[in-house]
């Protein structure tokens, strides 16, 4: 199975990217048009059952993404990348890091989700677990992770981008998976360099949850809190997060 993705640059160091649970491999704005395409080259993957592969089936887990991941860099010829995870994807690309060590050069989990379970409860469980079907919910978790600042406008783009470029079944599935998966022990004192970014606004993946998750689990992990961001740096200030982000690919 040949995997679509969105190739930016043609530089040596090569770089996968691992989209969030609402997005797609074309959904990281205009970060995208601030990258250094000579020094780096980006495969932006899109999951099973999103974007340019929403209709390729699958069990839509973070296996499955770390497999297709592994899958993309052999089909690239790509025996060692550095991987960038958003989100979910940050979850995401850590499963990959457990799969094959050997292979991942550096990791940055940008507002990441942990290796381990992360709980949802009550009032949270029934907006998350409802957003599958209901377009209001997506909006209400988007606003509430870029802390309650953003123009409407932009809420209700990225809500519409997320309904048209998901498969709802997909949606709900890898919501299950991403929210109760576990898997830290794999993956604690790993040595390899880690980037860990965090909006100073996001009110859910907050700068006490990676201290806690994230810099616990790796030793060589340091830690940048973005002024004037939420959950979402590669729309909030793309510039700023693209420079940052490739001096730490860089060092």
């Amino acid at each position: 199975m040949t995997i679509s993705h969105l190739a930016v640059g043609t530089g040596p160091h090569k770089v996968i990217a691992l989209h969030d649970w609402f997005g797609t491999a074309a959904g990281w704005g205009p970060f995208l048009d601030h990258l250094d395409g000579e020094s780096f080259g980006y495969a932006f993957l899109d999951y099973r059952g999103y974007g340019e592969r929403a209709d390729v089936p699958g069990e839509f887990t973070l296996a499955e993404i770390a497999a297709d991941t592994l899958a993309l860099a052999d089909q690239l010829g790509w025996e060692q990348f550095s991987l960038i995870g958003h989100s979910m994807g940050g979850k995401a690309a850590q499963r990959v890091l457990a799969e094959a060590p050997g292979r991942v050069r550096k990791l940055v989990g940008v507002t990441p989700v942990p290796a381990s379970a992360y709980p949802l409860e009550g009032e949270a469980y029934e907006l998350f677990h409802g957003a599958a079907a209901e377009p209001g919910n997506r909006r209400a978790i988007l606003d509430l992770v870029t802390g309650q600042r953003a123009t409407g406008t932009w809420l209700d783009a990225l809500t519409a981008r997320s309904v048209a470029g998901s498969r709802p079944e997909a949606f709900g599935a890898y919501l299950t998976d991403w929210s109760t998966q576990d898997f830290a022990d794999r993956i604690a004192g790993s040595p390899l360099p880690v980037k860990v970014y965090v909006g100073e606004h996001d009110l859910a993946l907050t700068p006490e949850l990676m201290a806690a998750t994230w810099l616990a689990h790796y030793p060589a992990a340091e830690l940048e809190v973005l002024p004037n961001s939420g959950h979402y740096p590669m729309h909030e200030v793309p510039v700023a997060f693209a420079t940052s982000l490739e001096a730490f690919l860089r060092s």
